[in-house]
């Protein structure tokens, strides 16, 4: 049996599943010791919610992405099972996957200035990611669709933009571009790797505003890839934290942030500046992310947990839901989850 089993939490708008994941693992590199990069990821997503993956950068959050749109870099391994209404997306090969993305999944890449092509237009990128899907329609059609895409994230003066390239836009303006690519076909579930990173605060909430302005048009599911804790606070409907390429804590953004169970969470949390904090200093936590050709035994996180005791270094822990639908996993649950 799975030791991470999803444990269904409530979203705010409807409880159909669109994507359920099942025992995901990627790993690099042959023989009997190779790199896990994803250890037995098991969640659910709902149509119309917002799930955010929250952790540090090494932790797994971006090869997630990239194994649900079947992007895993050769010679990745991909196990477990990624169903989409049904429909094993790992089943389907190469060919069954291109008709997926775009179409029915949409992804926001990290970097919009690397993740479109500097020679090309903007809106003849827009276009082609549209072809893919619509080879029926004339150039003509493919183009006014981009422009409506363009107009539908807030770019202005889209039909003059269209024949911009990458260099001669903004941040903000760039990653508009890539979100509108993403929503051309309108997808049922979209996936935003990091989509503010780099902007500045008010480009950030402007973003933020258009992608929930979107799922509200569209009900569409948005998987929310993010470091940036406030960003999951506005955002998420349910919040599932990785660590060192396994899921850790699974809950709603509420009771995450009201009762943060384990310790990386809670270590996460503390790094937060608050105004009514009476600690002289923000809490830290101490060393790294092992590399994922020396993961630890046992629980992954113990090396740096400040509940570390013996079972910890060799077992690894199960999850403890205590009957609710906050899934943690630690052995440790009355101890992390004490008032400081």
């Amino acid at each position: 049996m799975n030791a991470l089993n999803p444990i269904p939490a409530p979203a705010r708008r409807g409880n159909e599943v669109i994507l359920d994941i099942s025992n995901l693992r990627v790993s690099f590199g042959g023989g009997d010791d190779p790199a896990v990069i994803l250890d037995d990821i098991s969640l659910s997503v709902r149509r119309a919610e917002t799930l955010s993956i929250v952790g540090e950068s090494g932790c797994g959050k971006s090869m997630l992405s990239l194994a649900i749109m079947g992007l895993v870099p050769s010679p990745g391994v991909t196990t477990g099972a990624i169903h989409y209404e049904g429909q094993n997306l790992l089943a389907l090969g190469p060919a069954g996957m291109r008709g997926m993305r775009g179409g029915k999944i949409g992804m926001v890449f990290q970097e919009p200035m690397t993740s479109l092509n500097p020679l090309l237009r903007v809106g003849f990128q827009i276009v082609e990611a549209m072809r893919v899907h619509d080879r029926v329609s004339s150039n003509r059609t493919l183009k006014a669709r981009a422009i409506a895409a363009m107009e539908q994230v807030r770019i202005p003066g889209a039909e003059q933009r269209f024949n911009e390239f990458p260099h001669q836009l903004s941040g903000g303006m760039r990653q508009r571009i890539a979100i509108a690519m993403a929503i051309a076909c309108e997808p049922d579930i979209l996936i935003a790797d990091e989509p503010t990173t780099a902007l500045d605060v008010t480009v950030q909430a402007e973003i933020l505003q258009l992608l929930r302005e979107l799922q509200r048009k569209n009900h569409m599911a948005i998987i929310l890839i993010t470091h940036d804790l406030g960003v999951v606070a506005e955002m998420a409907d349910n919040v599932a934290v990785m660590y060192a390429g396994q899921l850790i804590e699974y809950a709603s953004c509420r009771a995450l942030f009201d009762d943060p169970r384990h310790p990386y969470t809670l270590g996460l949390l503390g790094s937060i500046p608050r105004m009514e904090r009476e600690e002289p200093r923000l809490l830290a936590i101490e060393g790294a992310v092992p590399p994922a050709a020396q993961m630890p035994a046992g629980c992954r996180f113990h090396p740096r947990c400040v509940f570390m005791e013996q079972d910890c270094v060799h077992r690894r822990p199960l999850p403890a839901s205590n009957q609710d639908a906050h899934l943690t996993a630690c052995f440790h649950i009355p101890l992390a989850g004490e008032p400081s």
